[in-house]
């Protein structure tokens, strides 16, 4: 017993285990190292790129491309998400930077130079991604793998298209070359727009030009890749192009001396030994640190589902946090900012044939060339192109806003929460904007509890499929039947307009009624008097006036739960209950046509249940009803 014990928990902490001794060398090894190579190249160039965004050197970002890929290659469940620098995590650890090491750090007496207060903001950088990694890997420990739920789709797609937003603004100073400073506080946006545009006539034209043909091409060719991927043997590496041929032009014409641009500038060779996270930065950021592990943790996951999904394997939420919060660790510890993955980068793993992480593997040496020997041919290169192949990843995240027409049809409250989250990210900061917009989020689930949506459903095409009757125009209604369907859980909070909704939608009120026939009939007055009959707010007012009450959606389990919670009584009996609303129609239409007396002219009604039932003490609450009337 000990020994399978052990065993289900390394092949649980270790997936590597389990995965790589039954690797098709001879099938997928090919495919590892075309699609390696691949994503290693694109690799390279967004960790140059989106350390802008990290406001630390480009060299640093090479870190961030290498080192969690290691150690997600051991601990991941994913096989096909390229491990890396993501552009929104990017932006938010430059937020934490800009804040506590902002442009001005050289006037307070602790940093003299553009040198010290790089190295001041890459210890910041390191140490806000160490904390992340640490918050990650406690929640993957305590097996909160499930808090991604409470960070709907809609959510995570209003904030990432926030925070595309935010990237382009960002880059407008590497493209302009203007000394912008950094504003993370809320309404920053506003403020760094105002100072680009207060400069705009200071531009240099040359990375201007620069910047906007980059885009220009990248953005074409990224629309081929996209229309011809099909016929494509693998994508044309457009980073890699118009790197190469931009480090070129800028070399041979010396673009640095004869049009003042900014450039990469030497990188450093090999690698710097690890230290420690600053404790003063640590107390500092920890509000970043955990909303960066938890956007770095939803989207990593969710493009890793997608993958699972295609190519059926299953991933692992908690164990992803611990592969995630590992590698943000070591990529912290050894001055890389946090990690996720990119969509494009990852869509290269997969589209170029990677089959397993052994692509990642081949990226990350990739990545170490670089680093190891060649780094110096990317000195001439315009910081102006890193920043439009920075924008030139966002086409996906940019494109996001055609989802608001469809939530507006599909669901108003996903909508809402689409364009809460947008405005609060783009004005409040992302940070503040992601706190709010799963507060607003959270509202609406309260919302939604207490004012549900309800519709009447009727029969569609003569099938056992009831469906809401404003939809479809083939429907069929027996006589006399109207059903009801209430989209939420009842609880106390929501009872009163449940019972609103479904007077309506009968079409009287039954306590109306009841009481016209107490005035009516004297022998019920006098049993009023006596207290023998009494009026009471429940259900039981339909049957008090001939409506038989009928729920679908029980099984035998949850008929149990109603036995134990003392849920029937002389008016409410087990006979009422079916397993399915066509179950109780088909009933209604039966007894119809046995019945031989005109007498038999009850009414009925029968209330679904399909989610069961919850008990808190002596409350019973029924979920997702729907109720159909046959008055």
């Amino acid at each position: 017993f000990l020994g399978t014990w052990v065993k289900k928990i390394a092949l649980g902490l270790f997936p590597i285990v389990s995965w790589l001794p039954a690797y098709r060398f001879r099938e997928w090894i090919l495919s590892d190292i075309v699609s390696g190579i691949n994503t290693g190249l694109v690799a390279v160039l967004q960790g140059l790129a989106f350390a802008l965004l990290v406001n630390v050197p480009p060299g640093y970002g090479l870190y961030a491309a290498f080192f969690p890929v290691l150690v997600y290659f051991i601990f991941g469940t994913s096989r096909h998400i390229s491990v890396g620098p993501f552009p929104v995590l990017s932006l938010m650890v430059g937020g934490a930077v800009v804040r506590l090491v902002p442009d001005d750090s050289a006037g307070n007496g602790t940093s003299t130079n553009i040198s010290a207060i790089n190295e001041e903001r890459v210890m910041v950088a390191a140490s806000v991604t160490f904390l992340s990694g640490v918050f990650q890997l406690l929640l993957g420990i305590l097996q909160f793998g499930f808090i991604v739920i409470y960070l709907s789709q809609s959510l995570i797609s209003g904030f990432t298209t926030a925070a595309a937003i935010h990237v382009v603004v960002s880059q407008l100073k590497f493209m302009l070359q203007l000394p912008v400073p950094g504003f993370n506080k809320p309404f920053g946006i506003i403020y760094t727009l105002e100072s680009v545009f207060t400069q705009i006539t200071k531009t240099n034209i040359a990375d201007l030009v620069t910047s906007l043909v980059v885009l220009l091409i990248v953005f074409v060719v990224k629309e081929m890749n996209d229309r011809y991927k099909a016929k494509l043997p693998t994508p044309i590496p457009i980073e890699l192009l118009v790197t190469v041929l931009a480090a070129l032009f800028s070399y041979f014409i010396n673009f640095e001396e004869k049009f003042n641009v900014a450039v990469v500038g030497k990188l450093e060779e090999g690698f710097q030994a690890p230290v420690a996270p600053d404790v003063g930065v640590l107390q500092k950021c920890i509000g970043d640190s955990i909303s960066i592990a938890i956007v770095g943790f939803a989207v990593a996951f969710s493009v890793a589902k997608v993958y699972s999904i295609k190519h059926d394997y299953p991933v692992d939420g908690n164990q992803e946090l611990i592969a995630f919060g590992l590698s943000n660790i070591v990529g912290g510890s050894f001055k890389g900012f946090a990690s996720s993955t990119a969509l494009s980068r990852s869509g290269v793993q997969e589209s170029t044939g990677g089959k397993t992480q052994i692509a990642g593997i081949i990226s990350a040496v990739i990545v170490l060339i670089v680093i190891l020997a060649i780094g110096f041919l990317l000195a001439p290169l315009q910081k102006s192109v890193l920043a439009s192949l920075a924008l030139g990843n966002l086409k996906g995240m940019l494109m996001q806003f055609k989802e608001v027409g469809i939530l507006w049809r599909k669901d108003k409250y996903d909508c809402v929460i689409w364009v809460v989250t947008f405005l609060a990210a783009i004005f409040l900061g992302l940070d503040i904007g992601l706190a709010t917009a799963v507060a607003f989020q959270l509202l609406t689930v309260v919302i939604r509890s207490q004012i549900p949506s309800c519709t009447v459903l009727a029969n569609v095409g003569r099938s056992n499929i009831y469906r809401n009757r404003k939809d479809y125009t083939d429907i069929y209604e027996p006589e006399g039947v109207k059903i009801f369907r209430c989209s939420s859980p009842i609880f106390f909070a929501n009872i009163e307009f449940f019972r609103e909704k479904l007077i309506t939608a009968v079409g009287f009120n039954p306590l109306r009624v009841l009481r016209k026939r107490n005035k009516a009939l004297r022998k019920i007055r006098k049993m009023l008097k006596k207290g023998e009959l009494q009026v009471t707010p429940t259900l039981k007012e339909f049957v008090r006036i001939n409506i038989d009450i009928y729920i679908a959606g029980a099984h035998e389990g949850f008929l149990d739960k109603l036995e134990r919670c003392a849920f029937f009584d002389e008016e409410i009996k087990p006979s009422m209950f079916f397993l399915t609303i066509h179950d109780a129609v088909l009933h209604i239409l039966l007894k119809k046509d046995i019945a031989s007396s005109p007498k038999l002219n009850s009414n009925n009604c029968i209330i679904t249940l399909s989610n069961g039932l919850r008990s808190r003490g002596s409350t019973v609450r029924l979920l997702s009803p729907v109720v159909a009337l046959q008055p």
